[in-house]
């Protein structure tokens, strides 16, 4: 099993680590919905501008913390591991008829 490690060289690194990384699939997810809506037709052109505008200056405004705080490598490697975690739920759910598998782990 995938496990994620957030300790940095402060826990405060591992934390803002984490922050960044879940607000960039956010911003991902923003993304593809963005672009789901406007394939469909339902953003008017202001509406497509204003909302590229934003995410661009979300994406911007997160590089430059990342590289204010040193903390581009542990992001990345971060967000590896939470793709991998997806990955390993996904295969899970896939495999499992119901998509949900009762464990008494506890």
């Amino acid at each position: 099993m995938t496990t994620i490690d957030v300790d940095g060289e402060r826990a405060s690194d591992g934390l803002l680590s984490l922050v960044i990384a879940v607000v960039e699939v956010l911003v991902e997810a923003l993304e593809r919905e963005a672009v789901r809506r406007m394939e469909s037709g339902t953003l008017t052109d202001e509406e497509i501008e204003r909302v590229g505008a934003q995410l661009a200056a979300l994406e911007e405004e997160l590089e430059e913390l990342k590289a204010s705080q040193g903390l581009e490598e542990p992001v990345d490697d971060l967000r590896a591991d939470l793709d991998g975690l997806v990955g390993q739920f996904l295969d899970r759910v896939e495999e499992t008829p119901t998509g949900w598998e009762v464990r008494d782990d506890a």
